[in-house]
């Protein structure tokens, strides 16, 4: 099956299994999807992935979520820019997400990464989904 928006696809993959209250979910392996699962990694939001053969031999990406005495850590995962409507932000434009409690990830010239992180560089990019 042919994905239009494959991040916006594994966003709602994540939600729909957090709301099943699933321990892992499995999405098709790209670089962008692992680069955000990165940012997600280190942040906190989930426990880690590891890559892993699908059913058809092509490689897939095993996220573990991470709950918090029942409920999922991730509480709003939205996709910001998709393929329809891109958002760039310059560095002072790059939103923040409910008054620096939540982050927006950012794809930028020198790699994926959070708003903080993307300030901290002083570059700014496409806004691909903000986490809270």
């Amino acid at each position: 099956m042919s994905v239009n928006d494959p991040l916006g696809d594994m966003l709602t993959r994540i939600r729909n299994a957090q709301m099943r209250g699933k321990s892992t979910v499995r999405t098709p392996a790209s670089k962008l999807r692992a680069w955000v699962l990165d940012v997600l990694a280190a942040e906190g939001y989930i426990r880690g992935y590891e890559k892993k053969d699908g059913t058809q031999g092509l490689p897939e990406l095993e996220i573990s979520l991470k709950y918090f005495e029942g409920t999922p850590v991730i509480r709003e995962l939205k996709r910001v820019s998709t393929p329809g409507r891109r958002v760039y932000a310059s560095v002072k434009e790059i939103p923040t997400v409910r008054q620096g409690l939540g982050i927006s990830i950012v794809s930028t010239p020198k790699g994926v990464m959070t708003d903080a992180a993307a300030r901290t560089a002083n570059v700014g990019g496409e806004v691909l989904c903000t986490v809270f």
